[in-house]
């Protein structure tokens, strides 16, 4: 694996409406292994602007686990609730440029006019209907009574970008629908956050989960209608870890989180032993230490399909190896 320039940067940036599970840990440790195999600096960001899922105290829990985990960085945490004013400038900017319109949509409204769902997330394809409706955001609050939310101006046009793990990517935007960059009460919507927060940054890298591929094109529009379009990072897109019946990891799959099985004994090098083994490394050991996974990494061992968590794989990891410290 050729190591890349110093310069480059990612970033871990976990969200605290809950704890850490195997899904998370995965792409977390990935991340981490290829920033520390190439020389990448690793900036740590707390994507804390989903008010109502928010869970006090889950930061600290992300952190410890991550800690345990084996991994550490070079600059952060930086909370993004701390960063209202640069989303708020970027926000300006779009609005100024004609990049966004007003929409007084309620979710069900969007639901009940939308042909058709999200393919990846089951979302709803937005219908444009508060596209070109009103002049001025003072129109848009006449006509609702509230403020209302700001969509970006989706063109009519294919995009094409190349992900490092996946290879060459097309999405017709059309197909995405004009998507939200700030909610009614202001706070900016995950896409636009994003964008300005890895910008600022100067991240260059970015690994995460399959299930966000499609918000790659709605970034990308972000960077060019920001001016920042020679800021735009690389990325990869890794297959997620699902359970047997193929859905990502969640509650209906029992208790996946770093503290169950932290709780059971498990050790950090169990942990990093089967999410090496997921990533394509598999050497029949029961515990890696963290230098070792970082010699051991390589993307081109991932597989190029969803990795199933199993019920052997939960037992594995609690057996009489995982419960020595």
């Amino acid at each position: 694996m050729t190591p890349l320039p110093c310069w480059e940067m990612t970033r871990l940036a976990p969200s605290p409406t809950g704890a850490l599970h195997l899904g998370n840990a995965r792409t977390f440790l990935i991340n981490w292994l290829a920033a520390r195999r190439a020389g990448w600096r690793v900036l740590l960001r707390i994507e804390d602007l989903d008010g109502p899922r928010t869970k006090r105290g889950a930061d600290t829990g992300l952190i410890d686990d991550l800690r345990w985990l084996g991994l550490d960085w070079d600059e952060g945490p930086v909370y993004q609730s701390s960063r209202m004013g640069a989303y708020a400038g970027a926000i300006e900017r779009l609005i100024e440029n004609g990049n966004v319109y007003p929409c007084i949509c309620t979710r069900k409204e969007v639901e009940l006019a939308a042909s058709a769902p999200h393919l990846e997330d089951g979302a709803t394809i937005y219908p444009g209907t508060c596209r070109n409706r009103f002049d001025s955001m003072d129109a848009a609050r006449a006509a609702s009574g509230r403020e209302p939310a700001l969509r970006f101006r989706v063109p009519a046009e294919r995009i094409e970008f190349r992900d490092a793990f996946r290879g060459v990517i097309q999405y017709d935007l059309e197909s995405l629908g004009d998507f939200v960059v700030a909610k009614g009460d202001g706070t900016p919507a995950y896409q636009l956050a994003v964008v300005v927060d890895d910008a600022a940054a100067g991240v260059t890298a970015v690994v995460r989960g399959d299930d966000l591929l499609d918000s790659t094109p709605r970034q990308l529009l972000i960077y060019r209608a920001l001016g920042m379009s020679n800021q735009i990072p690389r990325y990869w897109h890794l297959p997620l870890v699902t359970g047997t019946d193929g859905r990502r990891l969640a509650k209906r799959h029992g208790d996946t989180r770093l503290g169950h099985y932290r709780s059971k004994g498990v050790t950090a090098g169990r942990m990093r032993a089967i999410i090496l083994r997921w990533s394509g490394l598999e050497s029949g050991e029961s515990e890696i230490g963290i230098e070792e996974a970082i010699r051991r990494f390589d993307f081109a061992h991932i597989p190029r399909v969803a990795i199933t968590f199993t019920p052997e794989d939960d037992a594995w990891l609690v057996g009489s190896s995982g419960r020595s410290r």
